[in-house]
């Protein structure tokens, strides 16, 4: 026998009309934003949006193996709701309704209901269920809290036009964030690649191999150059190589070609790192600090000083030193969660070293603020206020799942990995990095502490 149907039901109140909530939903973008960044999924096909006869089929990977899902949307009424329907998945079936509903002038509720079956049977489907709730109240909380994050950074500018954004590195942890983030709040977005692709309003750009239409740029309102070869591999002379030509000469030549239009962007924000800094022990830096020294800065002043033609020709520009980007999707803490969730997690070197990291979430909001504040220009720190002690760092990641962090990561460990250069510049550089510019330009940022920002990065309560 099978086992009957379960329910699970979450509804919050958010601070925005029942029209925004609705709108962004139904905007491209929607699905990516609501996947936890802590499974691993990818989108097959997606025919129409939310209207009925709508489909979207992902995959999400379970263990060694993929499982698809394909869900079918039906009972769409404008503005108040819709249903995804599983015609393939993992449960033996699934109904997952979408309401909005006014609360007051300027609130709405958020009501997601679902309607599923296991495919067990009756016998072993208590215990099968216990953990199905509970995967359920870690994902929709985690839904809700983005989506109520990011209904409030665009309510922010709603006074504002509606942007037209070209965004390279579009398909990387960064980039496949803000394009998500930008579409869902009503902008349109131009990822750039350097291939054909079918996406919508793609730019085909790579100038190293002579696909360089700088047209393509005409009239947009920003680029966000987010494109480069990862520093996060070890550094042979060719690796290094890469590193330079992709970082400095391909922003070079795409600061140029926005140089030359005749209807430039109002603002490029070009990635850099703070890597500038080189390894500082505790000194407090923020953007009038010093070059520091090694690869890693001399390839940030080169990457930096690549964007003068832009600046030279009247567009604002916008350096961007990134800190640690925290996700569990992908970067340095997706990277330590394997690990640390077996107990296996410990201090990397000394852990005196200062890490200096920043939400994911908040790094979207911030690159959407600098796109709307023309009083900031030149480096910025893409930091939280609240850098902390590699040791610390590691004590509150055990802290949150529960584990011990008792296995330390000599150096010499990390160099047999990286290399000695990359090792100390990469994950043993002391860098206490503060992010002046943005905190005096009104920016505000929601996860400013480690362990909320960790907690909700993993969906752990």
């Amino acid at each position: 026998m099978h086992p009957p149907h379960s329910s699970y039901r979450i509804t919050n109140t958010l601070d925005a009309t029942q029209h925004e909530l609705f709108a962004w939903h139904a905007r491209p973008g929607a699905f990516e934003r609501l996947v936890p960044p802590w499974e691993t999924s990818r989108l097959v096909r997606k025919q129409g949006t939310i209207t009925d006869g709508s489909v979207l089929i992902f995959q999400i990977k379970n263990g060694p193996l993929w499982m698809t899902w394909e869900a079918h949307h039906d009972q769409y009424v404008h503005g108040e709701q819709f249903r995804d329907v599983q015609h393939r998945g993992p449960f033996a079936a699934w109904e997952h309704t979408h309401r909005f509903e006014p609360s007051g002038e300027d609130r709405s509720v958020l009501d997601d209901s679902i309607q599923y079956r296991l495919p067990l049977h009756r016998l072993t489907a208590p215990l099968a269920d216990w953990f199905v709730q509970r995967m359920l109240d870690r994902m929709f909380t985690f839904r809700h809290e983005r989506t109520m994050n990011d209904l409030r950074r665009h309510k922010h500018y709603e006074n504002r036009p509606k942007l037209r954004v070209a965004i390279t590195g579009a398909s990387g942890l960064v980039g496949s964030a803000l394009s998500s983030f930008l579409s869902t709040g009503g902008h349109t977005v131009y990822p750039v690649s350097r291939r054909p692709s079918d996406a919508e309003n793609a730019i085909q750009w790579d100038p190293l191999a002579g696909v360089d239409d700088a047209s393509q740029f005409e009239g947009l309102d920003a680029v966000v150059h987010l494109a480069g070869e990862t520093i996060n591999q070890r550094w042979s002379e060719p690796a290094k190589d890469k590193i330079v030509r992709s970082r400095v000469e391909g922003t070079e030549r795409l600061s140029a070609a926005l140089a030359g239009l005749k209807q430039k962007p109002r603002v490029f924000i070009s990635a850099s790192a703070i890597g500038y800094y080189g390894d500082r022990a505790d000194e407090e830096l923020t953007e009038e600090s010093k070059l520091g020294e090694g690869f890693l800065a001399g390839v940030c002043e080169g990457w930096e000083a690549a964007t003068s033609p832009a600046r030279d020709a009247g567009i604002r520009v916008v350096n961007a030193r990134l800190s640690l980007v925290l996700t569990a999707k992908g970067g340095a803490l997706g990277q330590m969660l394997t690990p640390f969730k077996m107990g296996m997690g410990g201090n990397l070197g000394s852990g005196k070293q200062y890490m200096s990291w920043m939400s994911i979430d908040d790094i979207v909001g911030a690159i959407l603020h600098v796109i709307h504040t023309p009083e900031l220009s030149g480096p910025v720190n893409f930091s939280t206020p609240n850098p902390i002690p590699n040791k610390v760092f590691t004590k509150t990641l055990g802290k949150v799942l529960g584990r011990p962090t008792v296995l330390p990561a000599p150096r010499f460990g990390i160099a047999l990995i990286f290399g000695s250069e990359a090792a100390d510049e990469m994950l043993l550089a002391s860098q206490r990095v503060l992010p002046n510019k943005l905190e005096a330009s009104g920016f505000e940022f929601y996860y400013p502490d480690l362990e909320p920002a960790i907690r909700f990065a993993i969906g752990q309560p």
